[in-house]
């Protein structure tokens, strides 16, 4: 077991399903060294299932406020999780789940979506379901090369050249396994 993707949402209110959606995609056509997680509004209940997988890397995937245009993806970073910068409508702050996730895995990426609408009852809009799509592929292309909210992470711009070797890295190890 290599990658873990848990997701986060509630698909009866709107584009705050993004994270269902990619579960139940996830499952429909898997992916290679990938296994998945829906963890609905409470995340933080599975935390012992990611203990037993003990998995390399964690992608958590969730829709969230950011102010862009509907269904736009970033990285973000702990430090826009940690300020609240994101709105969320999960029982914990998601700043919580990471940092606990943190203590069991040394990868955890997280990739927010911007929704065009968060209300009970709405389906996941057209621009919404278009993102899922599209981080599924990266996922299976293994490539996280989302931009991050705001632009660089300040220590990523001064250490860009070692991120993008040890990504290269974990690619490359990622993808030797799978042969």
């Amino acid at each position: 077991m290599k990658g873990l993707v848990i997701t986060v949402g509630n698909e009866l209110m709107g584009d705050d399903g993004a994270g269902p959606l990619l579960a139940r995609l996830l499952e429909q056509k898997r992916i290679p060294g990938w296994q998945v997680i829906d963890g609905g509004s409470a995340p933080e209940n599975y935390l012992h299932q990611v203990r037993e997988l003990k998995p390399q890397v964690v992608v958590l995937v969730d829709a969230c406020e950011m102010n862009l245009q509907p269904g736009s993806i970033r990285l973000l970073c702990e430090s826009d999780i940690a300020c609240e910068f994101i709105l969320s409508t999960h029982r914990l702050p998601l700043s919580f789940f990471i940092s606990a996730l943190k203590e069991l895995v040394s990868e955890v990426y997280f990739i927010g979506i911007q929704p065009a609408v968060v209300a009970f009852g709405w389906p996941v809009s057209p621009e919404v379901r278009q993102a899922v799509e599209i981080v599924y592929q990266k996922l299976q292309a293994g490539k996280l090369d989302f931009p991050y909210l705001g632009g660089q992470r300040p220590v990523e711009a001064k250490h860009k050249a070692a991120r993008a070797w040890a990504q290269e890295k974990f690619l490359k190890n990622f993808r030797k396994e799978d042969s």
